[in-house]
């Protein structure tokens, strides 16, 4: 990665707002459509299971009234025979209801994943300079749990205790009217709590969440960075910022559990004290003659049946809140949208591509520092198959160049074309397929050699792969690997070292067969033999392409067709290495610092 962007520091995550609304559950919609004949299975069975379920009532009812001593075996058999049969239909809606409800959340959310996925990786380099990888890893992991949950089984338990709260309801006052109409009387007093303590819970929730998204993040850069915890002995000082940060979730954590307990305390109390209320009435109108005792039985299982369901939505509340607030966070990574886009009607390349470069009075400064501006008025022209050196201190701008190139960023003003044509006219994919970069610090990913080299280009074959890593001198290391071309390289190319990574590098872009190459520090990591031996296979690799060369050792870019010095974002200097000696100036003054010490 450029310099440019190494160096950007991270911002930190947005403060949670005020409000945060159920609403953006609305988000899941497009992930749950595809899959709307598991929804409707799922609705089918649901009805089953709910209807079985409040027939039951009207069986013991039967059982209360009739009496055992007033009925015949006959009887008795056809009454626990369709128990049983009522039962059967029960068990098996079930687990119907179960198994499309769960397939339900799995595919959805195992689509929901993969867009997220999709939709970060396109994202420009812009956004990852504003964020941190280890909150973005949490959304797409902690978050999708949660959401998952809710659609897995919150849903699911929601809609069956809806459901149940209806039928039961209509039931009640089906089977004794007055006692019915107590009960009415009594749901505001039930639902009130829900409502106070509700939206105090959605905020503790989006809070708790932020806080582990937060420690997830410390954890991410500390682990990607354990050299350097150890070289500086910081284990205590990062395991006492990481313990910080979970006992900051736990608090936010322990506030959101307290208040959801008072929640699901205060609708136990409320709806247990109302079938109290409702069954004392009830005892009083049986003791009167007003009411059979089998009505009162029937009639205090369905009170039960919908005071468990409202118990139920008290609990699935809670899930809802939680989800409300995780898909809020994963519906601002959907809308976010990158700053580099591809052009309406793009324009081809011409075929060959000839590699002509012309940079035309570019300013630019980065998003994240918009007072310091790193290339001021720079015009720059390359020509086809020309090699051209950029040097410069720390800062000069150098980088950036090679950021532009890329559209990592567009210039604020100016111009950059690729053989006459404007790069925003360009498809990034055609402008970026154009291109092979051998960056400074080199990315190895956790697969096997083959794999790491073919990233170059994903269609090579494994001979064009073995031909890469002889070209790039990494034939004769990976060979001595116990697995050779398929040992595995372990996560950042921990099993490599320095210069073994630098030619893996180097092979993908033999491999990618690019006309403009894009060499930052491609050697740096090298020891003098290697060293020696990259420079011959570079020389081989920039003939008949346009090469752009970063280099702090001057030793390594007195080949260059143009040497190009660059000081403040400004070209200060450009020619061979002899010509900018003789002229002294900048370029004199690195050398003689580099040559003489």
């Amino acid at each position: 990665m450029p310099a440019a962007l190494r160096d950007t520091p991270m911002s930190e995550p947005a403060a949670p707002r005020a409000t945060r609304r159920i609403s953006a559950l609305r988000g899941l919609w497009p992930f749950l459509k595809p899959h709307r004949r598991l929804a409707l299975g799922w609705l089918v069975f649901l009805g089953l299971s709910s209807g079985a379920s409040l027939v039951l009532p009207m069986a013991f009812r039967h059982i209360i009234d009739k009496g055992f001593g007033h009925s015949s075996p006959a009887v008795i058999n056809e009454t626990f025979v369709a128990l049983f049969g009522v039962a059967l239909v029960l068990a098996v809606a079930t687990a119907a209801r179960y198994f499309c409800i769960t397939l339900l959340s799995e595919r959805s959310l195992a689509d929901l994943r993969s867009t997220l996925y999709a939709q970060v990786i396109r994202l420009d380099v812009g956004f990852f300079e504003r964020s941190r990888v280890g909150e973005l890893l949490s959304r797409l992991s902690a978050d999708t749990e949660v959401v998952q949950a809710l659609v897995g089984s919150g849903v699911s338990v929601a809609l069956r205790s809806a459901v149940m709260l209806v039928g039961a309801a209509v039931a009640m006052a089906w089977t004794a009217p007055s006692l019915a109409a107590l009960t009415a009387l009594v749901i505001p007093a039930v639902m009130l709590p829900i409502l106070v303590f509700g939206r105090r819970v959605q905020k503790l929730s989006r809070a708790s969440q932020d806080r582990l998204a937060d420690a997830a993040a410390i954890a991410n850069e500390t682990l990607n960075a354990s050299t350097a915890v150890k070289a500086y002995a910081r284990e205590a000082i990062e395991s006492t910022r990481y313990g910080n940060a979970i006992a900051r979730a736990l608090a936010t954590a322990r506030r959101r559990i307290g208040m959801r307990a008072l929640l699901t305390m205060a609708v136990i109390v409320l709806v247990f004290g109302a079938i109290t209320l409702v069954l004392w009435e009830g005892a009083r109108q049986v003791l009167a003659g007003m009411l059979d005792p089998g009505v009162l039985g029937q009639f205090v299982l369905y009170a039960v049946f919908a005071a468990g369901s409202v118990a139920g939505l008290s609990e699935v509340w809670g899930d809802v809140l939680r989800a409300a607030g995780a898909m809020e966070r994963l519906g601002e990574l959907l809308a976010e949208r990158p700053g580099i886009v591809e052009p309406a009607e793009p324009q081809a390349l011409p075929r060959p591509v000839r590699g002509a470069l012309r940079f035309e009075n570019v300013a630019f400064h980065y998003p994240s520092r918009p007072d310091a501006a790193a290339l001021h008025d720079f015009t720059l022209e390359v020509h086809p198959g020309e090699t051209v050196a950029l040097v410069g201190p720390s800062g000069a701008g150098k980088s950036t160049v090679f950021s532009l190139l890329l559209r990592f960023y567009d210039p604020q003003s100016g111009r950059i074309s690729l053989d006459g044509i404007d790069l925003r006219a360009l498809r990034l994919a055609e402008l970026r397929g154009a291109i092979a970069l051998v960056p400074q610090e080199t990315v190895i990913f956790s697969g096997s050699a083959t794999d790491n080299i073919r990233f170059g280009r994903a269609d090579a074959g494994d001979d064009e792969v073995v031909e890469a890593a002889c070209a790039a001198e990494a034939n004769e290391f990976i060979r001595a690997l116990p697995e050779g071309y398929a040992a595995e390289m372990g996560e950042r190319g921990v099993r490599l070292s320095g210069g073994q990574r630098q030619r893996i590098a180097i092979a993908r872009a033999i491999l990618r067969d690019a006309p403009l190459l894009l060499l930052d520090e491609a050697t740096s990591a090298l020891d003098a033999q290697s060293e020696a031996a990259i420079q011959q296979a570079l020389a081989r690799l920039e003939q008949g392409r346009t090469t752009l060369v970063i280099a702090h050792r001057l030793a390594t870019v007195q080949r260059a067709d143009r040497i190009v010095v660059m000081d403040g974002g400004r070209i200060v200097a450009q020619g061979t290495h002899e010509s900018l000696l003789a002229e002294g100036g900048l370029y004199a003054e690195l050398a003689r610092l580099q040559f003489v010490a």
